[in-house]
């Protein structure tokens, strides 16, 4: 009985270096483990441990280049370095952090991996991100309360809106007004088509509203593309800086960076007949460097920005006709709905 025991483990043992075995046939464990198991297992072990390997090295990161994050992925970055595109992870260890997802506009270095991907593009990794200027945020659609930054060290920052096709409303106008500003952004709105007919209470609120923003310091530039109506304006505001573009979806910005920079050759949407409402042609921040000098970084169609830092307290800071007591209706309006969404 042993004898046999034996002579059957002897077999089990060679089957298995053999590769034959492909399912361990004791009572105790289902795992298939044949020679392609193993030669995966080697090669992740192989692969973790590089990884290890490399995280624990004397890598010298000061000595890095510093790039400029240009979109970000899923999976990867596109990062700028010199006039280089790199494609790029990030250290294993830096996106483990919570504090240090990487958003458009961040200054990182990158490690240089000497390789190529498959479209030719060098490959690197982003090693570190360098201290942020500026922040943009966006709140979370659901909770309403969490704070997501979408845009890093922007300069400016120029609102969108059109009269009509689609509609402005000026309640958003007001909170992308406070994001800009409690993000440290200087700020200018810009009044798009206004070739196309709108009605007579359209206007006079649109001519209403801007005579009040300029009081309170706030800059409007009136634009139409197909009229060239301020776009040599609004190329002057843009020249060598680095601008956030915001505004409601339709409102024609990929028009006017296109009309600004014809070689961006931006794609752009169309207005929907039925709700009225712009269709959305870009869906994640993006940094297009301008032939004029300079940059824009152009946002999605958000529908609701985050205000950093600011509280039910500190509202009026952002609001000074209110505090002044001469604010309109409108103002007052959103400034109450504002002050309500936000927690003490």
């Amino acid at each position: 009985m042993a004898r046999r025991q034996k002579a059957r483990e002897n077999n089990l043992t060679e089957r298995f270096l053999s590769g034959e075995l492909e399912q361990d046939e004791s009572e105790t464990s289902q795992e298939r483990f044949g020679s392609r198991s193993r030669d995966a297992e080697a090669g992740k072990i192989a692969r973790t441990t590089q990884l290890r390997a490399d995280e624990e090295s004397d890598l010298d990161v000061e000595s890095l280049p510093i790039g400029q994050v240009l979109q970000v992925y899923s999976l990867f970055c596109e990062v700028e370095i010199d006039g280089r595109r790199f494609f790029c992870v990030t250290r294993k260890t830096l996106s483990k952090r919570s504090d240090s997802a990487i958003i458009v506009g961040d200054r990182v270095r990158v490690r240089d991996l000497a390789q190529l991907d498959e479209r030719g593009n060098p490959k690197g990794v982003i090693e570190q991100v360098m201290p942020r200027t500026t922040v943009l945020t966006r709140a979370d659609s659901f909770k309403g309360i969490e704070q997501h930054p979408i845009v890093a060290n922007a300069q400016q920052m120029l609102i969108v809106a059109s009269l009509t096709q689609p509609r402005v409303k000026w309640g958003l106008i007001d909170r992308m007004l406070v994001a800009a500003q409690s993000g440290k952004l200087p700020v200018v709105l810009c009044l798009n088509k206004v070739d196309l007919p709108a009605s007579d209470d359209a206007v006079r609120e649109a001519e209403a509203v801007v005579s009040h923003y300029a009081t309170i310091g706030i800059r409007t530039i009136r634009t139409s593309v197909p009229n060239d109506v301020g776009i040599a304006e609004l190329a002057a505001f843009l020249k060598e800086k680095v601008t956030v573009l915001a505004g409601h979806s339709g409102v024609g910005k990929s028009t006017l960076l296109n009309a600004i920079d014809p070689t961006l050759n931006l794609r752009t949407g169309i207005i929907s007949g039925y709700t009225g409402k712009g269709r959305h042609t870009t869906t994640s921040a993006r940094h297009y460097p301008l032939a004029i000098g300079g940059a824009v970084i152009d946002t999605p169609g958000v529908k609701m920005f985050g205000l950093w830092g600011v509280t039910r307290e500190n509202l009026q800071e952002f609001f000074p006709d209110i505090e002044a007591g001469n604010a309109p209706e409108w103002r007052r309006e959103s400034y109450d709905r504002i002050a309500s969404s936000l927690t003490s």
